[in-house]
Order: structure tokens, then sequence, then C-alpha cells
């Protein structure tokens, strides 16, 4: 019997909301008066041409004969009288046998008979009847006229069924909203104990989820249950997820939506879907409301992408009504995501409406440990996975990456038929995820080999030397994705704020590699380009944006963000003069200058380090940390 019960609830939440996914497929309601029309026309017009094929012709054509046989009969006097039915013509012989011929639809019998011969004579006897056929040429010619009309019909019949994507009177429910509702059975399986790394953005949406579980409480001490929490952070943090926990969570109904959903090309459908998906909330009270990417209908008003009719703003217009709509007994909170919350219309973001902004920030080294926990949790991993160390070598990678990483590992294992995931397979996912798969199949002659060796020694000896540079985990001249070669870093620790000296730091490391080229073989080449373009960024950024430059000032010359708006950024002034604009490429210039010049120093008195690594390298092809520290002769410091 549960099947039985759990059924109408199901059909009508999904009539409710709009979504044709509940629908029955042999249901009445989907499809089946659609099927049973489009049979019936095709069948008539199967028979409306097979009719017209058939009919009309004589079922024995054994007697058929040519209108110049029949003038020689009658010149022969051999015919007894002619009968003629529209174009068919029967001429009957003396002695009894009937004859059958067809002539033109728009030529008189007489004419055609004169012109082959037949004297006026010979016509004046012979006995003609003319009968009236039956007007079925007529009919066909209606129909035939009428069967294009009858397909257009049909045709904007389906669309309209189509349009509105379920039900009945779907034409009507275009304007419904079509978030999925969430609850009892349906709600998702993800809790907060699946989230990790996001700590105070858990805490942040358990006391929403508390708020609806037991508003009394709050409402004892005159708290206001918060009507909107706003998610905020790169893409990959894990803001859908905290959604999907939310709703395992809660003991309350769920509404899922996309800021895409709203937005048509019909102007008043995005509104009223919002007035509909409101409405249905207030209905379910207390509920949560999640607006995933709310950024593609909450975007700036006014800002010249179209006119105050712009379908996207009348959406905007219609959440911020609704939102302020609700009254203090209306237990109903909003979340919505996106990772872009600078574009977002300050009208969402004032108090009363979107009240909370939770920021998922990346994950710090021990928030990649719990990630990576989490997502090995039931996986067979061997005894020397260290965690630890794997979330060490991942600054800056986010819960997606993470994922990732740890399926790529999972791969990886089963095609080398292991039966555990081992440290092997972590790190060699690791640098998957970073740079590509290994692109062995790829040949390069021996002197792009050793132009590769070269430019990698380089960059490994002098971010060895640097005291504030990362320190080398890894270097390989094996190709992965479009480089050729890379060293891996392993920083100390994660860093939050960085100093003038380890940019400075930073600039020389990336030198090193073009440094190297000229050293050994005189010249520079192309391997160096992406070098040259991060080179090029940060000590601009350094001038321009983080005022570290002596001669500029402490000044920010250039926003950190592009323009939210396409085209928008060509049309802006700058804000310095071109005098300024002169010292600031003077003083970029003279930036990377002083890092080329300290690379430099470093290779010359290190140039027996960097031929040693480099034939290594050539040799070996990829280096581990202990490996390269034994051929620049310096110790591994010892671990505490």
């Amino acid at each position: 019997m549960a099947p039985e019960k759990k059924t109408p609830p199901r059909d009508k939440r999904n009539n409710r909301t709009g979504n044709s996914g509940g629908q029955d497929p042999k249901g009445p309601g989907n499809g089946s008066f659609l099927s049973r029309s489009w049979f019936w026309l095709v069948l008539a017009v199967l028979i409306l041409f097979g009719s017209r094929f058939f009919l009309g012709r004589p079922t024995d054509t054994s007697n058929m004969i040519g209108l110049n046989e029949v003038a020689q009969h009658v010149q022969n006097g051999d015919v007894n009288r002619i009968e003629v039915q529209g174009d068919l013509v029967t001429v009957v012989l003396r002695d009894g046998t009937p004859l059958r011929s067809r002539k033109e639809t728009d030529q008189s019998l007489l004419e055609t008979l004169k012109t082959l011969g037949v004297t006026e004579e010979q016509l004046q006897e012979l006995p003609i009847d003319v009968e009236s056929a039956p007007n079925n040429a007529a009919i066909f010619n209606w129909l035939i006229m009428l069967l294009p009309m009858i397909l257009i019909f049909g045709f904007f019949l389906f669309i309209m069924r189509q349009a509105g994507g379920g039900g009945q009177n779907r034409a009507m429910q275009f304007g419904r909203s079509r978030a999925r509702k969430l609850d009892n059975a349906d709600r998702p399986s993800v809790t907060f104990a699946d989230v990790a790394g996001s700590d105070e953005a858990k805490q942040e949406l358990q006391e929403v989820v508390e708020f609806l579980k037991e508003p009394q409480k709050f409402a004892a001490l005159g708290a206001r249950i918060p009507k909107g929490v706003l998610m905020v952070g790169a893409p990959g943090t894990g803001k859908t997820l905290l959604a999907k926990a939310v709703a395992g969570e809660a003991g309350v109904p769920f509404f899922s939506s996309s800021g895409s959903e709203f937005v048509e090309m019909f102007v008043g459908v995005g509104a009223s879907r919002v007035r509909d998906l409101f409405e249905q909330a207030k209905k379910n009270s207390p509920c949560i409301i999640f607006i995933d990417e709310i950024d593609a209908v909450g975007r700036h008003r006014g800002a010249g992408l179209g006119g105050g009719n712009d379908e996207r703003e009348q959406t905007l217009n219609q959440i911020l009504v609704e939102m302020d709509g609700f009254d203090s007994e209306t237990n109903i909170v909003i979340i919505a995501a996106t990772n872009r919350p600078d574009i977002l219309d300050p009208a969402l973001l004032r108090p009363g409406r979107f009240d909370r902004k939770v920021v998922v920030d990346r994950p710090d080294r021990r928030g990649r440990k719990a990630i990576l926990e989490v997502h090995t949790r039931g996986k067979p991993l061997a005894p020397d996975v260290d965690l630890d160390v794997i979330a060490a070598q991942t600054p800056g990678m986010v819960g997606a990456d993470l994922e990732n990483l740890v399926n790529e590992a999972a791969i990886l294992a089963a095609r080398r038929n292991k039966r555990s995931i081992g440290m092997d397979e972590l790190v060699e996912s690791i640098e998957r995820v970073m740079a590509g798969p290994a692109r062995r199949s790829r040949v390069l002659t021996p002197e792009d080999r050793k132009v590769v060796a070269y430019h990698e020694a380089g960059h490994a000896i002098v971010m060895e030397h640097l005291e504030h540079a990362d320190r080398v985990s890894k270097i390989t001249i094996v190709s992965r994705g479009q480089a050729l070669g890379y060293v891996m870093p392993l920083p100390a620790e994660d860093r939050t704020l960085k100093s003038r000296a380890e940019y400075e730091d930073e600039l020389t490391g990336l030198l090193g590699g073009r440094v190297a080229e000229e050293l050994i073989f005189a010249e520079p080449s192309t391997g160096a380009t992406n070098d040259l373009e991060r080179v090029t960024k940060l000590a601009k950024a350094m001038v321009t944006r983080y005022g570290m430059s002596d001669a500029i000032g402490p000044l920010q010359l250039q926003r950190g963000d592009s323009n939210p708006f396409m085209g928008l950024e060509i049309g802006e002034q700058r804000p310095y003069s071109e005098e300024v604009a002169r010292r600031i490429d003077q003083e970029v210039r003279r930036i990377v200058d002083a890092a080329y010049i300290r690379a430099r120093d470093i290779l010359t008195s290190n140039k027996d380090k960097l031929v040693l690594l480099a034939e290594t390298l050539l040799e070996k092809e990829v280096l581990e940390r202990k490996e390269f520290l034994a051929l620049i002769g310096k110790a591994q410091p010892s671990q505490s």
C-alpha cells in the first residue's frame, strides 16, 4: 500500500510547481490525445491521396483503346453508340463489345474526333450520350487546399501544448514557476557532515535551519528570522553543496531553482514565475527557497544593457517586491548563491532582503585535509597515504578540485590493477589536475629536450637560492598539457598577505628559465612565453595596484577586477596622465630588470650545478626534492 499512498502527493506537488517531470507518461494528459490526433490526421491524408489515385480509374484495363482507334471505328461505321462521363469515353460496337478510352478534360469529344478525321455527317449519325460526372475532383481539390491549413493548425497546437511543460491547459502555465520542491523522500541525502573546509559558512547556515525548526526559541528573545542569506565564493568552493546540506538537514520544504529559469524571451514571464514561486512558498511556510546563480537576474539595473522594460530588470523588481512583502509571521528564508557579488544590484544586498552574507572562501591547509578525508571516505587507501602532505601540495585548490583529484587517483589505481589508492596515484593526480595528463607520445628533438632541461633547471636553482620563494618539490621535463616541463613548488604554509620581497623573489624565480637559456645557448627561445606574461602582469600589478613602487607611491591606479559589463571597460578613462603612465612603464621596467639581474647572478655563480642538474634531467626526466638537493649539494632539513 505504500506506493499508492505516496503517488497522489507527488502528483499534486508537480501540478502545483509546474514541473512536468512528475507527469505519468501513460496518463491522458501527456500526449495521448496529441498522438491520436496526429494518427487520424496522417490516416486521412493517406486515404485522400489513395482515393485520388485509385478512384475514377477503370478497374479493367484490357479493353482500353486510344482516341485514334475510336475515330477509326466511327469512320468504319462499327460504332453503335458512345457514352461520355467526365473524361471517360465508353464506345459500344454494333456487336455489343464495350471499349473504353479517355479524352482531355477541357476538350470536347466532338472536336477531338473532327481533328482525327471524322466528318460532320458521320458525327451527326453517331448517337452520343453525355452524363454528368460525379464531382469527386472538386471535392478532392478542396481537400487538397484544406490540407496545408490542417497541418499548420496541428503544428501550432503541438507548440502550444509543449510550451506549457505538462498537465492540462499547458499554454496557460507558461508563467508558472519551475522550481523543484524537495520534501520528505525527495530531500537530498547530503548533510553538514558531508561538507568540510567551510566551518564558518556551515555555522551560519545551521542557524538558519535551527531558525526554521524552532522559531519559538528565537521569538521568545525578540529575534527576527533573517529573510535572505547570500552565499558568495569562487566557483567550486561548495556553495551548491551547502545548499543541498541545508535541504538535507531542514525539516521543512525546500524549493530549488536557478536564476536562469526566470529569464525568458517573453516580457513578463520571469516576473510571473517569481510571483508563482513565492505564492507556493507561502502556502508551504515555513520553507526555504534556494536560487542558484542569482547574478543571472540580480545584476545592476540601468546599466545600459536594455531599457526600463528589460525582462531581467522586471524579474529583479518582482523579486525585490516579494522579499519586502513578507510579514512577520511568514517563516520563509531565501538562500542565494553567486560568484559575482560585485555585479549585484545594491537593493538586493540591503538589510531586510539579504540580511546575511556568507563568504565561502577557498579552504586553507587544514580545510583541504578535511575535504580530502570526506572524499576519500569509503575508498580503500594504501598505508603510505598521507593526506596532510597532499593538502600541503594543493594550495589554492577548492573542494571541486580536490574531489576531482581523488577521483583521478582512483581511476589511476584501477588502471594499474591495484586494490587500493596509493600515494603515487594521489601525487600524480595532482599533476594531472594542475597541468593535464602526461604526453609521453610528444616527441621532441634532442635540441628541444636540452633547452627544456636547462630551462627547468634554471627555475629550480634560482627558486632554491631565494629566501622568500617556494621550495622545489619536483622537477620534470615530461610534457603535460601545453607545458613541455615544469617545476612543482611546495609552499611552506598558506599565505594570505604577500610582501614586496616575496613578489620580487617570485619575479626572479620566473625569470630563471629565460636566463638559463641565455647563459648556455647565448640566445633565448619561445619556451619562456608564459613566464614573461606572468612577469609583466605581476610587475605592473606591483606598481599600479599594490603601491609597491617608491617612484609612484601608495596609489592604486588600476582596478583589480575587470568591468562586469562587456564593452564598458573600453570606454573607461585612465585615472592618471600620460606622464604618470610613462613613469609606470619605467617602474615596471626597473622591477623586471632588477629581478633579471638577480637571477643571472645566481645562475652565473652556480653554473656547474645548472649543468649537472640539466644533464641529470635529460637522463632521468623526473627528479624529486631529495634527489634535487643532493645534486646541488644541499642537505634536506630534518622534520621535527
